[in-house]
Parts: C-alpha cells; structure tokens; sequence
C-alpha cells in the first residue's frame, strides 16, 4: 500500500486524507500488482474509468508510469485544491518507487535473442514474491522454465540442465546431467550473453556467444469489435504454388496441389533421411484474420505460423487433455480453455485473429483462445523480433497434411 502523511501521522491512502477512490485503486493496484512480465494495462484503464478516472498512458516498470488523471470535482474551492495536492504527491511518490524498481534489476523483461547458429530464440524475466523466475526458448522445442536465475555484480546468471548420454569405460551408454551457465551484461537495450557447458563427451567445456534485444512491452489487448479488417486475400489459389516458396530453399520440397488441395507429403526412403521443407507466402504481413481449413490425418502433426515466428498448432490431438501443444494453441505457450478438436480425417476449420500481439483462435467454431498476450515466439520462428511484419508459413517439415483454404483479411490502420 502507498502510505500518505497527514496531521494524524502516516496513513494507508483513503483511511485519513480521503483521498479519491479513483486515487486509491490506481495506488494500490499498481504497488499492489506483480511487476513481471506485464501489467494490464487494459484492466486498470477500465476498473479507473469505472470510478471517474482515465489512464491515457500506462507502462511497463522498465520505464516511468506516465499517468493523466482527471477526476470529477466532488469538492468545491480549497478541498479540491488540497486533493489534487494529494494526487501529485502520492503519484511522485508512486513514480519514484517504480523507478527505483526498475533500476534494480533491469534484467526484468522480455528478450528476442538470435542463438548460435542464427535461429531465433527468447528469454524472459519477471519477478514473483521477491524471486526471480525465468523461462527460455532455444531455437526449437518449447519454452522451457530455467533452472535458476539471479543477478551477480550486475550480470544476470541463469543455469539449464541438460541430460546428454556418454560412454563409460566400458563402452556401455549411461544418461548423466550436465549444467550450463549463461551470463548476460547490458548495453542499453541490447544483452550479450555467453553460455558454458561441459561438452556432451565430457571432455572440456562449450563456450558460445550470443545476444538479443529488449522486447517492447505488450500493447493493452485490443478491442476487437473496433478492429476494421479489408478485402479478403486468397493466399491459395487452388491450382498451383503461385506466392508460395519454401522457408530453406535447400530443403526437399514435399508441397504439391492435388485436387485443389495443398497437399504436404514428405516420404522418406529406407535408410536415408530427407529434410523436407516448411512453405511460406512471398508476401509478408502485419495484423489479420487468417481463416484456414484443413484435414489432419491419424498422427499427423503441422503448424500455422503467424508473421513467421508464431506458431498455431495443427496436430491429431483429438481426445487428449488440453495441452499448450494441442490443436489451437499457441505452441507452448497458450493453452486453449476447451478442447474441439475433431476426430482425424475430418475436415476442421481454424480461425486466427492477431492484433496488437494478442491472439484469438476460433476452431470448428469455438471459441479456445481470447485475446490473449503472445510474450514471444514459438518454436522454429524465422526470427525473434516482435516488431516486424512476417510471412504465414506452413509446418511440413514433419508429416503429412492437407489444406483447402486460407483466406486473410489484413487489419485497416
């Protein structure tokens, strides 16, 4: 809680001075809110309009909270002058504390990080009940929580265990646990990070160097009913791959059109491995509704990606548990909150709205995902950066699989 002095000593805000409801909330809600990741700045706009205030501009920790306040006049003459005295007080005394919070650890955050070897990876640092806690995605997979992280003479220390097999003395294969140590140091924005680790054959140690670059904090979650889309594209014409290449243009191409259909058929030979190739759009975009249908085959397993570096999962997972993997979620990242899959071999529809870097996914026409923050991108991104604009790509790198149609409307700025 901020606390106000008055003539009756120091007091919890709104138990002595008064002072407005408005100024209340937005105290105690913010000292009162994890600073982690991000604050809703969309939930403490509506909760302050409720009680006569507006917030026009409400930031991450990382930077001041810059706040216009406009409260109604319940008083007249010097009892609004004294209140509104209180509301700058109390306020300068908010922003200081912020301040001083950020300059304490400047770690806290999102990072796009490129990794050894170019692909796109992430890091993400929030705070919780004084703890650090942190998650990390290394080119592909998942994110994954780290297993410690803290701040040592201003670097940041994070440590992962990886389980690798060796060889003993005896040639025979046993799993052991290794630990690797990744320092990061600051340049503005910027963070450089090295990584550590024994070797997998136990003979010296892995240094490797990389970095990233601050993420901008999320924008509020959009509201959709205001969101203007234009003229529906057909990014698939149905009779070739016309605005269509492959992401590795040294990969195998298993993409063909049979039927009108966008067919994946990725077949490998006896004793050989093929690396098939992932199809993306000539064309790049920005914000959009994507609506796609598709068939998913029994263990079949794609992906839709979003500005190249979000993944929709497409995949069999009729009958499981609801898993950030599962058909509809964000890979990983977004759980959806009901399952509605189809059973394989059946046609499915999936709806993917993405604005202000929020998702809403439709599939078969319920609603799983709603407006829900992307902190970063998923497995197998073309890049890290949040900012730019990307390509839809297909998954077919995996199994086969079959679309019919993908129809975008890009949102009108």
């Amino acid at each position: 809680m901020i606390r106000n002095t008055c003539a009756k000593g120091s007091q919890t805000v709104g138990k002595c001075c008064r002072l407005p409801l408005s100024l209340k909330f937005i105290a105690n809600y913010l000292i009162g809110s994890d600073f982690g990741f991000r604050v809703s700045s969309r939930r403490a706009d509506a909760r302050a309009q409720r009680v006569g205030l507006r917030v026009s501009d409400f930031r991450h920790r990382r930077s001041l909270f810059v706040l216009a306040l406009q409260a109604e006049p319940t008083h007249k003459g010097d009892m609004l002058i004294r209140t509104s005295l209180r509301v700058l007080t109390s306020f300068s005394v908010l922003t200081a504390a912020c301040t001083c919070l950020a300059a304490d650890n400047p770690f806290l955050g999102e990072w796009a990080l490129t990794i050894p070897g170019g692909a796109a990876g992430w890091l993400g640092v929030q705070e919780y009940n004084g703890q650090l806690k942190a998650g990390m995605l290394w080119g592909w997979g998942s994110v994954e929580p780290v297993t410690s992280v803290n701040v040592e003479d201003g670097k940041l220390k994070v440590t992962r265990k990886h389980t690798v097999e060796r060889k003993d003395s005896d040639g025979k294969k046993t799993k052991t646990t290794i630990i690797e140590t990744i320092t990061g140091t600051l340049q503005g924005d910027d963070i450089k990070l090295s990584s550590s680790k024994p070797r997998e054959n136990g003979q010296g140690d892995e240094v490797v160097e990389f970095g990233g670059h601050r993420q901008p904090p999320i924008p509020p979650a959009p509201d959709l009913k205001r969101v203007k889309f234009g003229k529906p594209e057909h990014l698939f014409n149905g009779k070739d791959l016309t605005g269509w290449r492959l992401t590795d243009p040294n990969a195998v191409n298993g993409w063909s059109v049979k039927d009108r259909l966008l067919v994946n058929n990725p077949m490998q030979e006896q004793g050989k491995h093929k690396a098939y190739g992932n199809l993306r759009t000539d064309k790049e975009f920005e914000d959009f509704n994507l609506k796609v249908e598709v068939k998913v085959g029994e263990k079949e397993n794609s992906g839709v990606y979003i500005r190249g570096i979000y993944e929709v999962q497409v995949a069999d997972t009729y009958g499981r548990p609801r898993d950030p993997h599962n058909m509809g979620a964000v890979y990983s990242r977004i759980t959806p909150t009901v399952s509605a899959e189809k059973p394989p071999g059946e046609w499915q529809t999936l709806e993917i709205t993405f604005v202000d870097r929020h998702a809403t996914v439709i599939l078969n026409g319920k609603r799983i995902i709603d407006n829900q923050p992307v902190l970063g991108c998923t497995g197998g991104a073309l890049w890290s950066d949040v900012t730019r604009p990307g390509p839809i790509y297909l998954q077919g790198d995996h199994t086969g699989i079959t679309y019919r149609s993908l129809v975008l409307r890009p949102v009108l700025h």
